[in-house]
């Protein structure tokens, strides 16, 4: 693991590691090989570990499985461009292969900044450690080798392509994982069940029902310590590039033959390849700037005020799409996507918004407070499913207002759901990669986000938004400007 004094690793990786000890999916001989600029022995690593563990594990503490897990904890001190700390490397795996009987099967996470993949790759080629089994990582019999590289994917659609280009050159693209961690969580996993294990929803999933889609990712911190990652960045490649557009796939593909990587892979393809932008992008687009307000209680500082964000940063923190998905399914249904930070809760979800009823055999009154029938998947934090429609309001006059219908996860299954990270390693280690974004996924919402990035570095700057607020006026008029409004965050 590379990256290992980061936030991730600490908080989500290292967990999840031990959480999958704890449910008894590692192998007894599975070790974990820290590599980073710090000066530490493999008990200074394995104190690390400890701690995170400790702090952040789901599954309760248990000293035995930790006994068994820190056996195989080791560190190797170095540089990314320094080849003696790869050499070391090797040599270290190498023993752990004959001390604790790993097999040859090596993954190699990196959790770092995309500038360092190209050195990290082409060391661990030089120092023989990539070199894959006979079978080069497909699965099967003999070792293998895997790479795991975390979002993003490259800054637009040409970095992508050469990203791709260097990690597929060493690895084989059936060899290379690319964490999109939202594609881990069970309630993302849910709208393949709940579309294609139940004949409910699957008629009305069309452009014959379905008004328009909407898809929030709403966060209600600020970029907290991440400006030098951040600015420059911004929410529509944060977030939308990878996450959303996912989500629009998923929710848009057509009925994959089988749940193997490539039947599903193949029809996320066709739906991101059919994705169309608005001709008028500055109608059909919008994004903002936090500044400082208030949120829960506490005044916060604008993005601007943030430590590290130059002044006259034009970096969004909120970014908004119409997007159009010229299938024979989805013709004429608007897909809205929007990300924001500093907004009034955090909060994931994708909304299916059906048409209203043709005629309503009421009067205006009695249907003032009825709106549209939807479809709600919550994906975070308050898992689950919620169907709206309208019911008759107990009394003597026949007025119809909207009630919820609510499927939680808490509520309906005894086991707690994994973090995504535990699934998502857990499918690296054993070779199953359906939840994994192959590169041509990678480069398809790059074609759509790229035009998006350059109209608005030539044209436009951010709407200032109000921190603890829904967003910048300009999303709101978006919408309005098509009948239609978000829904409320």
């Amino acid at each position: 693991m590379f990256g290992v004094t980061g936030d991730l690793a600490r908080k989500k990786l290292m967990p999840a590691i031990y959480d999958l000890a704890n449910r008894g999916l590692l192998p007894p001989g599975f070790s974990l090989v820290g590599f980073a600029r710090r000066d530490w022995a493999d008990e200074d690593f394995a104190q690390v570990t400890y701690q995170a563990v400790k702090e952040n594990a789901r599954t309760p503490f248990n000293d035995t499985v930790w006994q068994q897990l820190s056996e195989g904890v080791r560190f190797v001190p170095g540089e990314f461009d320094d080849d003696a700390a790869f050499d070391r490397l090797a040599q270290t795996v190498a023993e752990l292969d004959t001390q604790r009987g790993t097999g040859g099967n090596y993954a190699f996470y990196l959790s770092i900044p995309p500038r360092f993949f190209r050195t990290v790759v082409q060391q661990l080629k030089r120092s023989g450690l990539s070199s894959p089994g006979p079978d080069d990582g497909r699965p099967g019999p003999g070792p293998w080798r895997r790479v795991v590289i975390e979002k993003p994917f490259g800054h637009d659609l040409a970095s992508a392509r050469e990203l791709n280009e260097i990690v597929n050159s060493v690895f084989g693209h059936h060899s290379v994982f690319r964490i999109d961690h939202y594609l881990g969580k069970e309630t993302v996993q849910n709208i393949l069940a709940l579309r294609f294990a139940n004949e409910l929803y699957e008629p009305i999933w069309n452009r014959g029902y379905v008004d328009h889609v909407q898809i929030t990712m709403a966060e209600d911190i600020g970029i907290g310590g991440r400006a030098g990652y951040y600015d420059g960045i911004g929410a529509a490649r944060d977030v939308i590039q990878n996450h959303l557009m996912q989500l629009l796939a998923l929710t848009a593909m057509e009925e994959p033959v089988s749940f193997d990587a490539d039947a599903l892979r193949l029809e996320k393809q066709k739906v991101l390849s059919a994705v169309r932008l608005p001709d008028d992008l500055a109608a059909g687009t919008a994004r903002g700037q936090y500044t400082a307000g208030w949120q829960g209680g506490v005044k916060v500082p604008g993005y601007l005020e943030e430590q590290g964000i130059p002044p006259d940063s034009h970096t969004e923190t909120y970014a908004a799409l119409k997007l159009g998905v010229d299938t024979r399914r989805w013709a004429g249904v608007p897909f809205y996507l929007r990300a924001g930070k500093r907004l009034p809760r955090r909060m994931t979800e994708i909304a299916v918004i059906f048409q209203r009823a043709p005629h309503l055999p009421f009067s205006a009154t009695e249907t003032q407070e009825l709106g549209q029938n939807a479809l709600v998947i919550r994906v975070q934090p308050d898992e689950g499913v919620t169907v709206r429609f309208g019911s008759k309001v107990p009394g003597a006059a026949m007025e119809v207002r909207d009630v919820n219908m609510d499927f939680a996860y808490g509520e309906s299954f005894t086991v707690s759901s994994p973090e995504a990270y535990e699934r998502l390693l857990l499918d690296v280690l054993i070779g199953d990669p359906p939840l994994f974004p192959r590169h041509e996924e990678v480069e398809l919402s790059w074609q759509i986000l790229d035009p998006v990035e350059d109209f608005w570095a030539e044209h436009t700057k951010p709407d200032p938004y109000l921190a603890g607020t829904e967003g910048p006026a300009s999303a709101d008029a978006m919408l309005a400007a098509d009948g239609r409004a978000w829904r409320r965050l």
